[in-house]
């Protein structure tokens, strides 16, 4: 009954995102065919072209949502950075401080004046 259950479970999922993926592409297509064929005067699109320009969509800009490509990361970074901060001296925050100053100073334009030599 569990094999059957968990195949079932699986079936299900992959009928759900083939039927999600074709709505979707459903969606493009009819939006790019009914604004952008007149408003830009592109050429129209098929089924698997709009299928395909969400697929350069998320290659190039990681959309739809959720955790791509290491996006979850930068909360572990940041807890870590504050346990990490929490338990310095006050002599070791100053010099952490000093040595990010020291990198952002070299981030800065050319023509900026350092605070510090003032």
């Amino acid at each position: 009954m569990n094999k059957k259950f968990w195949a079932m479970k699986i079936v299900g999922f992959i009928v759900c995102a083939v039927v999600f993926a074709a709505v979707l592409g459903w969606v493009v297509m009819s939006l790019w065919n009914g604004v952008l064929t007149t408003v830009v005067n592109v050429p129209l699109i098929g089924f698997w072209q709009a299928l395909g320009l969400l697929v350069l969509s998320k290659i190039l800009f990681g959309g739809f949502g959720g955790r791509a490509w290491g996006r979850g990361r930068g909360r572990y970074w940041t807890k870590e950075m504050r346990e990490k901060w929490h338990n310095m001296t006050p002599e070791e925050r100053e010099n952490m401080k000093q040595e990010w100053r020291n990198k952002c100073r070299t981030w800065r334009r050319a023509g900026e004046q350092d605070a510090s030599a003032e």
